[in-house]
């Protein structure tokens, strides 16, 4: 099994078990209450005996720690580094460019271009991720920090906070799928393969690999074949 498919198994794994205790965490008693001058049963909600055995505090130190240590700062700060080395050997690739475009060696410098238009695609889409994740990661932070230490955090706002992330994760889905379709010419060559019948490619047609179907001729200012 290759090495990628394990850590997506692996990682998966242990984001089942970080979420599995959530379902189990709570349990639902009956409850007598007057309603309307009549007396109604309701449910209400209680939290396990395991939790209460553990104490509250413990159970969800323990749960939102994992969380921002695992969940949001290892992420974000390995992503940060990477943008960093990335951004790095883009430059690098850029200084050695311009050195085999002047000593004419044109399909190393070919092939110079088209990792450079990878990695700044890749240190965009990184790029949008932290934007909507780092937010996230402080408040959670803020939270667990007025739930045990001191309160500092005015929760209203925080719940206009929490909202506000959400929108934006679900926006930047569409945002990298548009990055992809517009920086990557293989990325939108395999979806229209797969998704638009009667679709063609550069390759299929005979045409020039140079070629783009939707762009035209390819630059390497904003465009990779990947």
């Amino acid at each position: 099994m290759p090495r990628v498919m394990k850590c997506l198994i692996y990682i998966g794994v242990a984001a089942f078990l970080h979420q599995l205790p959530r379902f189990f965490e709570r349990r639902y008693v009956p409850h007598v209450t007057v309603w309307h001058g009549h007396l109604e049963e309701v449910c209400r909600i209680k939290m396990a005996p395991w939790v209460e055995a553990l104490s509250l505090d413990a159970y969800f130190i323990t749960y939102y720690g994992f969380r921002v240590l695992f969940v949001h700062l290892i992420p974000c700060t390995s992503l940060v580094v990477l943008n960093v080395l990335l951004f790095r050997a883009m430059r690098t690739a850029q200084i050695n460019r311009q050195k085999l475009f002047k000593e004419n060696r044109k399909s190393e410098c070919k092939r110079l271009r088209d990792s450079n238009c990878t990695t700044l695609m890749l240190i965009v889409v990184v790029t949008v991720f932290l934007m909507v994740e780092i937010p996230v990661a402080v408040v959670t932070i803020l939270h667990i920090i007025s739930s045990t230490i001191v309160e500092i955090l005015d929760y209203h706002i925080a719940n206009i906070l929490i909202l506000i992330t959400n929108f934006f994760i679900i926006v930047s889905y569409p945002i990298n799928f548009a990055i992809y379709c517009g920086m990557s010419r293989q990325f939108r060559e395999t979806f229209k393969e797969l998704f638009i019948r009667g679709a063609v490619t550069s390759r299929k047609n005979g045409g020039s690999s140079r070629y783009s179907l939707v762009n035209g001729p390819r630059t390497c200012t904003n465009e990779t074949v990947l």
